[in-house]
């Protein structure tokens, strides 16, 4: 199971859009799941994911590989980090060989 956290504009697709707490989606983990495709499976249109991403707290890109228990923070694209040069995503080769 992937706990997806959601901020900004993208709470609309969680159950909860109470601004007062958290909107998450619970999704079922697939084999080979990437940060792209789980943002796809629960309705959220690549065009709108800004590049703050984050797997278990570890900045992202959409093919970022995605194990199974993670939790992911996905922001929209009209919230970004004012210093994101600072921060590279980790590579999908960098995650598969930790695991």
């Amino acid at each position: 199971m992937i706990e997806v956290h959601l901020y900004g504009k993208l709470r609309r697709f969680a159950e909860s859009r109470d601004p007062r707490s958290a909107s998450i989606v619970r999704a079922a983990w697939e084999t080979g799941d990437t940060v792209g495709d789980v943002a796809a499976r629960i309705g959220i249109p690549a065009a709108e994911l800004g590049s703050n991403l984050f797997v278990d707290g570890q900045y992202a890109a959409l093919d970022s590989p995605v194990p199974d228990g993670a939790r992911l923070g996905l922001f929209p694209h009209d919230m970004q980090l004012l210093y994101k040069w600072y921060y590279r995503p980790k590579p999908a080769e960098d995650a598969k060989s930790e695991s």
